[in-house]
């Protein structure tokens, strides 16, 4: 084969992978589908034991600065919540409609430390809820004297996923069928130096605050949930 005749197949060759690059690209959104999230109205004020508290003077730790949130979230929602017995509980929830390999949720165990925290500690954890059972990730971190337990879980499209393996998965099953997924992470800390003490309080209002949501918004943050 001579060397012109070479260079045109290589160039075809080349072409053709470009385009089919291009036309395996995802280009529909999951959050085009359905109701559109709206974080602030689809989560009561009050639920169960727990009313937010308003002006509360708690440092909410925020994933990452302002330029960084507007950039990977369309949508964040941060409250504290307390109950009768006085005992505060802070919610933040970050919404991305694309969660593309460009556009992807930040990690608490980053974030934290990004703000000066020390991560203590880190396991896998189950939240018990009325209709199922949602897989979330425990993290101690301290700051100082302050010491915050989290729990938190993140869903892509219509899962909750688990870190790591799981999570590319999830996005390469809707990067395969030509759909790009939404996603959330859902957040719940507590400043309590007893972890387990907080655990525990943190597993009660995920609970009673999911039984509260609509039934559609509800699958929003829980996804298909596990069976007990």
């Amino acid at each position: 084969m001579n060397l012109p005749i070479r260079n045109i197949i290589l160039l075809v060759l080349m072409l053709a992978s470009a385009g089919l690059a291009v036309a395996m690209r995802p280009t529909h959104k999951i959050a085009d589908q359905g109701p559109k999230v709206v974080l602030e109205t689809m989560i009561p004020h009050a639920f169960g034991e727990w009313q937010e508290k308003k002006q509360s003077g708690t440092q909410i730790v925020d994933p990452q600065t302002k330029e960084m949130l507007d950039k990977i979230y369309s949508q964040t929602l941060s409250r504290t919540y307390v109950n009768g017995s006085g005992y505060r509980i802070m919610l933040s929830i970050a919404y991305g409609n694309d969660q593309s390999d460009s556009m992807q949720v930040h990690k608490p165990e980053v974030c934290y430390p990004a703000q000066g925290f020390a991560l203590q500690g880190k396991q896998s954890g189950t939240l018990i809820v009325k209709n199922g059972e949602i897989p979330v990730i425990r993290i101690l971190t301290t700051l100082g004297q302050r010491s915050e337990p989290v729990t938190y879980w993140t869903t892509i499209g219509d899962q909750v996923v688990k870190p790591g393996i799981h999570k590319k998965l999830a996005e390469m099953s809707y990067g395969l069928s030509g759909k790009i997924p939404d996603g959330m992470l859902i957040r719940v800390s507590s400043i309590d130096a007893q972890s387990d003490n907080a655990y525990q309080i943190q597993n009660r209002f995920a609970a009673q605050m999911l039984e509260a949501l609509a039934p559609e918004h509800r699958q929003r943050l829980t996804g298909n949930l596990q069976p007990n």
